[in-house]
């Protein structure tokens, strides 16, 4: 079905609600938003029953999902099975992020994506390569064996996606000058992550183009209010977004609720730092030959370390307004435009508008997702 009209539902646009109206999809784009009353022509109608319709969800930091860890399975197949699981949950664009590895890994992931694009695998608009240039001191479960510093040929390796978005989690203390900027320049998106900086540190990296910070709080220096840290440089920039795991385990709902407020509106991002848990059955896997446990929502190692998590993006959302009392359209602009502006695609995602790639959901009032389409396709 390319072409439909979607009635009875309430339309988030990506910045109101709507009652009384219909989304129109011509060609997999978003045609035109009117009255339901005013669908006269011959076009197939699908009944929202009341649920509301708003745009896809978008996720920058998917380590797996549907049983697959994209470390494992850095090939089409797995990327495919990873999208597949957190589909279901809402998610119609994503980063397959491939955690700190060896060269081998890195370049396999970097080849598995640009194939995944050009075959026009839905919801992949690019990779996440959350390491290996990090700081040991903050490596979370990151294999410190292979935490390692840039190597000559890194910005080669780091652009070599041409076909979509390439986020790099990196350290910026570990970076020698000027790094940074040349990455941005070529188009890299690059985010402190896994950093024992300083303030000091922070403001030299945005100076040369960095982007953002990947999950705020999580193994990057506290803010304490005679040394802001990394996460206090981050919710003070204005010109910078967070990336953020609203689970209730990663960061505690009151924190959540002050870096929202504190952060400058629209660079907040709601991520999942999800592993192959999402979407599958098999609660528990293996990461550098030790085994996790998906318990009640939270992924960690047999003594306890959090090891990404079992979130989804929907859930997310609905514990920003559950756990946090974010209302409803902000929670969801915290899951959709505000990473596509991150990614700088929300000329194309993260509204429902005339002209706008047809990415939309379809959830009841408990949050369970029950339709979706990318491009206008179920």
């Amino acid at each position: 079905m390319t072409d439909f009209a979607i009635t009875n539902a309430r339309v988030f646009d990506g910045t109101d609600f709507h009652n009384g109206k219909a989304v129109i999809v011509r060609n997999g784009k978003v045609d035109a938003i009117v009255e339901s009353c005013d669908i006269t022509e011959n076009i197939n109608v699908i009944d929202a029953k009341n649920q509301t319709l708003a745009p896809g969800l978008i996720d920058v930091q998917v380590n797996g999902g549907g049983g697959v860890l994209l470390n494992d399975e850095p090939n089409i197949d797995g990327i495919r099975a990873i999208m597949a699981g957190h589909r279901k949950y809402g998610t119609t664009a994503m980063l397959p992020t491939l955690i700190t590895d060896h060269r081998d890994k890195m370049e396999a992931a970097i080849t598995a994506v640009t194939d995944a694009i050009s075959q026009d695998v839905p919801g992949i608009v690019g990779i996440h390569l959350e390491g290996p240039y990090l700081n040991a001191e903050r490596k979370g479960v990151h294999d410190a064996n292979i935490i390692r510093p840039m190597e000559g040929d890194a910005i080669d390796l780091l652009t070599r996606l041409t076909n979509g978005r390439i986020l790099v989690t990196m350290a910026p203390e570990k970076a020698a000058k000027g790094t940074i900027k040349k990455l941005a320049d070529r188009g890299v998106l690059v985010c402190a992550g896994h950093t024992a900086g300083t303030y000091n540190h922070v403001q030299a990296a945005i100076a040369e183009g960095m982007r953002g910070f990947t999950h705020l709080f999580n193994a990057m220096s506290p803010m304490t209010h005679r040394e802001p840290g990394v996460a206090g440089a981050a919710m003070a920039d204005d010109s910078t977004w967070c990336g953020l795991i609203a689970d209730g385990y990663h960061v505690h709902p009151a924190v959540l609720k002050v870096a929202i407020h504190a952060k400058a509106k629209g660079k907040i991002m709601l991520v999942t730092d999800a592993m192959p848990t999402v979407g599958a059955d098999e609660k528990r896997f293996v990461l550098g030959g030790e085994e996790i446990m998906a318990t009640d929502g939270r992924c960690a190692l047999a003594d306890g370390t959090l090891a990404g998590s079992d979130l989804d993006m929907i859930a997310a959302v609905k514990n920003c307004v559950e756990m946090v009392g974010i209302d409803l359209g902000e929670a969801l602009r915290m899951a959709s435009l505000y990473p596509a502006a991150f990614l700088k695609l929300d000329d194309v995602m993260g509204h429902i508008a005339p002209g706008y790639q047809a990415d939309m959901i379809l959830f009841d009032d408990d949050y369970n997702v029950t339709r979706s389409w990318i491009k206008g396709v179920e």
